[in-house]
């Protein structure tokens, strides 16, 4: 027997499919960083520093990126949409934080939110590392074919491997 299950996702958007209980505003980041800081950080926005709001911003930014992801999902399913699956044992991506606010379309109205909390947005950029998923060519084919495929609009994932300094070592033992 199943239940019937309410579509929550869509009850949470307008038409546009843009959220109803959080607005992209500079006042709405602004508000959900300092909400990332004080619950998931706890720490005070006023005795902050930049790897603190760095790390709040990620937070917020994901909350808006989860949201879209699912939609998209949704889409996808309803559409049957195939997929692209692409495996690769490195994918070297760098620094994500400016890209997901570009691609958002949100630049401007992050760096005004940033600059409201007193930093630059060059000082919170300058506080993430380079994700390091590689130590070549491989890693860097791999990242550029994702770039290409998410241009295209081709619904994608990217499989890889995580392991430490470039340096293969891991058993798959019974496919696990």
């Amino acid at each position: 027997m199943s239940r019937p299950t309410p579509d929550l996702l869509s009850e949470a958007l307008d038409s546009e499919g843009k959220k109803n209980y959080f607005p992209e505003t500079v006042q709405s980041i602004r508000d959900s960083i300092i909400h990332h800081l004080m619950s998931f950080q706890g720490r005070d926005p006023e005795r902050s520093g930049a790897s603190d709001i760095y790390e709040a911003l990620a937070y917020a930014l994901r909350d808006i990126m989860v949201e879209k992801w699912i939609k998209t999902q949704k889409t996808f399913y309803a559409k049957k949409k195939k997929r692209v699956y692409y495996l690769s044992l490195e994918f070297l991506i760098g620094r994500s934080l400016g890209n997901a606010v570009i691609n958002l379309g949100l630049y401007e109205e992050v760096k005004q939110a940033v600059e409201e909390l007193g930093f630059s947005m060059e000082e919170i950029r300058e506080q993430e590392e380079d994700a390091a998923l590689g130590n070549g060519g491989l890693g860097r084919l791999a990242a550029c074919f994702m770039d290409s495929i998410a241009t295209l609009k081709i619904p994608a994932y990217g499989y890889g491997i995580r392991y430490e300094y470039g340096l293969f070592n891991q058993e798959l033992i019974n496919g696990y």
